[in-house]
């Protein structure tokens, strides 16, 4: 096959994946209406009993969730008793009939700003309001903890915002992330639930996270929290270091040298952790009147790019959903073991397409060199240098997160292929530099190997996507 025809297969077979958690077609397999009422995960809900549908919610997919629970609901339904606000990133924005999507933040700024707390100050409006007679249907999916920002007392958005793009820069994973961000909102961790009136809240959930623990998806905001202001304060601890975040342009003050053993974190999160640390306790949580359900994830987004590659003609080995560790790590064991299949296939047998899903971390390196790059393209940079002696003839190698993101840029993640190898044999750029000051996308760019998909309205983290065929001789 043509190295053109190789990244097509890569790229049909991706979009496959991201197709399958489409929030249509996973809305449409939990929710139906049924005559004089709705099903929701196979639970009833007449509306002889349930007045309003109070629609909120949080995420890259929240959009795409929105739409399809006013579509299977019916212009009367959402007409008569739906009332609803979904926080979603402004490239999300649509209007809806009754669902209003707010603008919470930028495409590809994965922080809290301003617009999203004023959006979550009218979720909480919405669920406040709500009766016994009232059905909360919650909304989550990935970039949801961004997207639902609502700081605690004693802590400024400034400091929220700073400490989150800390723990990023560092390598923190999802989890650890996570523990922070619920220990200082007053949404997450389960407040979110805390705050509702309503007489039942149903949360349907597209997960972003290996596991799928419900704690950690957007940071649970819908569900029991187990982490505690100590926990917090251990993450900090993990990831404090003067050399990797100068406290000389701060927009806060640091805490003070060696102070809890966090000094280049926001003084006024510090501080507010310690006396959480001391206070101790669980808080209360409406478990009888709320539902979690994970309705969609990486392995279903895995399982239907499988079923695409087999109509293709390939031979599928799916190396799971969990993988994390570090993208360039990542990309050079995937890079190697599509070589060693094409090893393989010198004995004989047709092509082979290797899967894997998962979320790996860039931690970002000191530079003064501008830069500009995500996840996916590291990884993809990375393979290209494991493959710069060998070659990449008879494979592609695709890379690309389900949301349409990666990093803050407009692309999705990246390709490797024939193409884009010559394509860096005959480049001016340096390879090594760019992969070492993480400009990925610079180079990706150079040599046609970004891949640019715009949003999808779905997130399940990554998704890789490797077809190899023979060598010629």
């Amino acid at each position: 096959m043509s190295w053109e025809k190789l990244r097509g297969d890569a790229r049909e077979i991706w979009q496959a994946g991201v197709d399958a958690v489409s929030p249509m077609r996973l809305l449409r397999r939990v929710m139906q209406l049924t005559p004089g009422g709705v099903s929701i995960c196979g639970r009833e809900y007449p509306w002889s009993e349930w007045e309003r549908v109070i629609v909120v919610g949080a995420g890259k997919a929240g959009g795409g969730m929105a739409a399809a629970v006013e579509e299977i609901l019916g212009e009367e339904i959402v007409g008569e008793r739906v009332v609803g606000w979904v926080n979603v990133p402004e490239d999300c924005v649509r209007p809806l009939k009754k669902i209003h999507l707010h603008g919470a933040r930028p495409a590809g700024v994965n922080e809290p700003t301003v617009e999203g707390v004023q959006g979550t100050e009218r979720i909480l409006e919405l669920v406040r309001s709500a009766g016994e007679r009232d059905l909360c249907l919650v909304l989550i999916s990935g970039g949801g903890s961004a997207l639902l920002p609502m700081p605690v007392e004693g802590v400024s958005l400034r400091a929220k915002q700073e400490v989150t793009r800390m723990l990023m820069q560092r390598g923190a994973t999802i989890g650890e992330l996570n523990c922070v961000r619920k220990e200082l909102s007053q949404v997450k961790g389960g407040g979110l639930a805390r705050a509702s009136c309503a007489g039942r809240m149903v949360s349907l959930i597209l997960s972003d996270v290996i596991g799928d623990p419900l704690e950690v998806i957007a940071s649970g905001p819908t569900v029991t929290n187990s982490s505690t202001g100590g926990m917090a304060l251990e993450v900090l601890r993990r990831f404090q270091s003067s050399d990797l975040a100068s406290t000389a342009h701060r927009a806060v003050a640091p805490a003070k040298e060696g102070e809890l053993g966090v000094d280049d974190f926001p003084r006024e999160v510090v501080e507010y952790l310690k006396r959480k640390e001391g206070e101790g306790g669980v808080r209360e949580f409406p478990g009888e009147r709320v539902e979690n359900h994970v309705i969609g994830n990486n392995a279903t987004a895995l399982e239907a790019a499988g079923e695409e590659a087999r109509r293709r003609g390939y031979e599928v080995r799916t190396l799971g959903s969990d993988r994390g560790g570090k993208a360039e790590e990542e990309g050079r064991d995937f890079a190697r073991r599509c070589w060693a299949i094409q090893g393989e296939l010198k004995r004989g047998g047709g092509p082979v397409c290797l899967l894997s899903g998962g979320e790996p971390t860039v931690t970002l390196r000191p530079t003064e060199k501008p830069r500009k790059g995500g996840r996916n393209q590291q990884l993809i940079l990375s393979a290209l240098d494991e493959l710069w002696d060998e070659g990449v003839e008879g494979m592609a190698i695709l890379s690309g997160g389900t949301d349409g993101e990666d990093g803050p840029t407009d692309a999705a993640g990246g390709f490797l292929d024939q193409g884009v190898w010559q394509g860096a044999r005959r480049s001016e750029r340096s390879l090594k530099e760019d992969l070492e000051i993480q400009n990925a996308y610079a180079y990706l760019e150079g040599v046609g190997g970004l891949l640019v998909t715009g949003p999808t309205h779905t997130n399940v983290m990554d998704l890789r996507v490797g077809v190899v065929e023979s060598r010629r001789e």
